[in-house]
């Protein structure tokens, strides 16, 4: 029996932080850091004993079956390669960090890190190495200075706690921010803290930090639940989405667009410093020497661009999550059974449309779509792309039409032009129970409704004005 996995849901507040406490939160992360190394390393060091060692070998060159996995399980663990085994190589790490005894033997020993954070930082380790060791990952990436930037509890009863408006951590007492005004906050609050998490994050070359804290159960709800069916069409720039009542189709993401343009003139800036201060490192033709082993110069003007990008990578995080959010909310004001079609977007990555899936982000769009959707006890349903064929397909002919990417409307046989991403939603939303064929019936029936719902939407769109990208038509 699979454990069920408990809702939990995220509230960010402001941390005002006082001289003193800004250093001693410094120094904590910092070891934080270097526990997190030294951990990392130490479980390399026993993966490469553990490869070394002839039973592994043995076991290793076997066919896959239970009696493989067992033994290879007791071998992980008879070489501390396993989240337990992480747990007592922080443990002992852990020790090394406590603060000297005080002279006075009144006064009580204090303590960097908690036996909790020690722990989490060991469950952080054992996720990074397994994916390393189930080739889920390539390369082991270690911390540099300043990078580690969260640590967390494993419950609001020791360690790092909140209680009353104030975040209590190993002797330090720091007062949050809560927004009086805030009634979303004020009715998160009533419900059990799980842990608290603290964020450390830097903000126009300022250090913030903040409280997130876990909350056991689901959020309040701004709006009531719709019940209806939505189909949603997720393109490279566009997305649309059709239910029963509305029809909607614009440009995915659109306000970053401007802003990745400002960090592409940031990046080009930075590699012309980059070879007027390093023109030993490059041939003729521009491209790096690879066997040259001098040391890069950076100048003061390479180091304030290189402030500049972190800043604008930070908006476009943060840009691209409200807009995220936006639209998720958009999307289940229509409905809340939502249909998509299941899409390999780190396959598409590799072709020309990588970056713009980079920025844009549509997987984790619908990452934050299932969330919202788990609230309420379901999930996105995913269509079988290959065999309902949306952008092909026609209910008319009951027909299978390959359309060119620079054809933006589905015409059919009387003539009716109906954009393609929009008519391809609608496609989506009217798949049968098994979801890997369109349900012709149910689009002969839905189509007068679907049409009406279509113009309405064309309609105000070409009333704007606006010129819109070359996806979406208008």
């Amino acid at each position: 029996m699979t454990k069920e996995k408990k809702l939990c849901y995220i509230v960010e507040l402001d941390l005002p932080i006082e001289t003193f406490q800004l250093h001693i939160l410094e120094t904590r992360f910092e070891i934080a850091r270097h526990i997190y190394n030294a951990c990392k390393g130490k479980m390399l060091e026993n993966i490469s004993h553990m490869r070394g060692d002839e039973e592994y070998q043995f076991w290793m060159r076997e066919e896959k079956s239970e009696e493989r996995s067992s033994a290879l399980r007791k071998i992980r663990d008879k070489f501390d390669v396993s989240q337990k085994g992480a747990e007592r190589i922080v443990k002992e790490m852990g020790k090394h960090f406590k603060q000297k005894k005080p002279k006075n033997p009144k006064h009580k020993q204090k303590v960097h890190l908690d036996s909790h954070v020690v722990q989490k930082i060991a469950l952080q380790v054992w996720k990074s190495i397994s994916d390393y060791l189930f080739n889920k990952g390539k390369k082991v990436h270690f911390k540099k200075y300043g990078k580690f930037d969260s640590v967390e509890g494993k419950n609001n009863r020791a360690g790092l706690t909140y209680e009353n408006g104030i975040l209590h951590w190993n002797g330090l007492k720091m007062n949050v921010h809560i927004p009086l005004k805030d009634t979303y906050i004020q009715k998160a609050l009533h419900d059990e803290i799980a842990y608290c998490r603290l964020v450390r994050k830097t903000i126009k070359g300022k250090t913030k930090y903040y409280l997130q804290l876990i909350l056991k159960g689901i959020p309040p709800q701004k709006q009531e639940p719709f019940d209806g069916e939505v189909g949603i069409d997720i393109g490279i720039s566009t997305v649309a989405a059709v239910s029963n009542k509305e029809v909607i189709i614009e440009e995915f993401c659109e306000s970053l667009d401007m802003l990745e343009k400002e960090k592409r003139l940031i990046l080009r800036k930075m590699d012309r410093s980059r070879r007027a201060t390093n023109p030993n490192k490059y041939h003729e033709n521009g491209t790096i020497k690879k066997g040259n082993r001098d040391k890069w110069l950076r100048s003061k003007r390479y180091w304030k661009l290189f402030i500049n990008l972190k800043e604008i990578c930070r908006k476009i995080a943060a840009v691209r999550k409200i807009m995220h959010n936006k639209l998720a909310n958009t999307i289940l004001k229509m409905g809340n059974k939502v249909f998509c079609e299941k899409m390999n977007y780190k396959g598409l990555q590799k072709t020309n449309f990588g970056k713009r899936i980079g920025y844009k982000a549509p997987s984790m769009f619908l990452r934050i779509v299932h969330t919202k959707l788990s609230y309420q006890g379901k999930e996105i349903e995913y269509i079988n792309t290959w065999t309902v064929k949306a952008s092909q397909y026609c209910h008319v002919l009951d027909d299978y039409q390959k359309k060119k990417l620079s054809q933006r409307f589905h015409v059919l046989p009387d003539g009716t032009k109906i954009q393609r991403d929009c008519y391809s939603a609608w496609l989506i939303k009217n798949v049968n129970n098994m979801k890997n064929k369109v349900n012709r019936e149910k689009c002969l029936t839905d189509y007068f409704s679907f049409f009406e719902n279509y113009k309405k939407t064309e309609e105000t769109l070409r009333s704007l004005n606006k010129k819109f990208i070359s996806s979406i038509g208008f």
